[in-house]
C-alpha cells in the first residue's frame, strides 16, 4: 500500500487500519479515513479510413512510446470538456467529442491507478501539431501500429477497433 504520513485535515499521524474488508490509512487523532481512488483519464479516438491518430509521449515513464492522445479530468471538469481540452492541447486539433467508445480500468502503474474513458471524435478544425506532453503526432493504419505503445489498455482499444473494422 502506498502510504502518506500525515492527515490532510489536522496534520496528525496516519496509521494503517482495517476498515471493513480493506486496509486504509486513518488519522490517529481525528479518525479521518484517507480513501485512495483512481483518477479519471479521457482519450479521443480519431479514426479515418482505418487510420488512427496517435501521439508519441515526450516525457515521463512512457517517453518515446505511442498512445491515443489522452489526459486527466481536472477537479470539477466535465469529462467531455476534459477530452476536448486534452486533445486540443496534445494535437492542436479541435474535435467534436462523440459517444463513449469504451472504458477500462488501468492497473499498469500501481502508483497511479486510473479509469480511462475513450470517446469517438471528429476533427472540426485546428492544425495538427504535437503539444503538451507529446513530441510527435501521426496517423497509423490499424494494420500497422507502432510496437511501442505506452499503455496496455490502448492496445485493447486498438485491437477492438481493428476487429470491428474487419467485420
Amino acid at each position: 500500500m502506498l502510504t502518506y504520513h500525515f492527515c490532510p485535515l489536522c496534520g496528525n499521524q496516519l496509521e494503517n487500519r482495517l476498515n471493513g474488508d480493506k486496509e486504509r490509512q486513518v488519522c490517529q487523532s481525528c479518525s479521518f479515513i484517507l480513501y485512495r481512488n483512481p483518477s479519471v483519464g479521457v482519450a479521443v479516438i480519431i479514426l479515418e479510413d482505418r487510420k488512427i491518430l496517435l501521439g508519441k509521449r515526450s516525457r515521463g515513464t512512457y517517453k518515446h512510446q505511442w498512445c491515443i492522445p489522452c489526459g486527466y479530468v481536472e477537479w470539477g471538469e466535465d469529462i467531455r470538456t476534459a477530452a476536448y481540452r486534452e486533445f486540443l492541447e496534445e494535437t492542436g486539433l479541435k474535435v467534436t467529442v462523440g459517444e463513449v467508445y469504451t472504458a477500462h480500468s488501468n492497473f499498469h502503474d500501481p502508483r497511479s491507478l486510473t479509469v480511462g474513458i475513450w470517446f469517438k471524435g471528429t476533427v472540426t478544425g485546428g492544425k495538427l501539431q504535437a503539444g503538451d506532453d507529446l513530441c510527435e503526432v501521426q496517423y497509423f493504419s490499424l494494420d500497422d501500429l507502432p510496437p511501442d505503445l505506452a499503455f496496455p489498455t490502448d492496445r485493447l482499444v486498438l485491437d477492438q477497433l481493428r476487429n470491428e473494422s474487419i467485420s
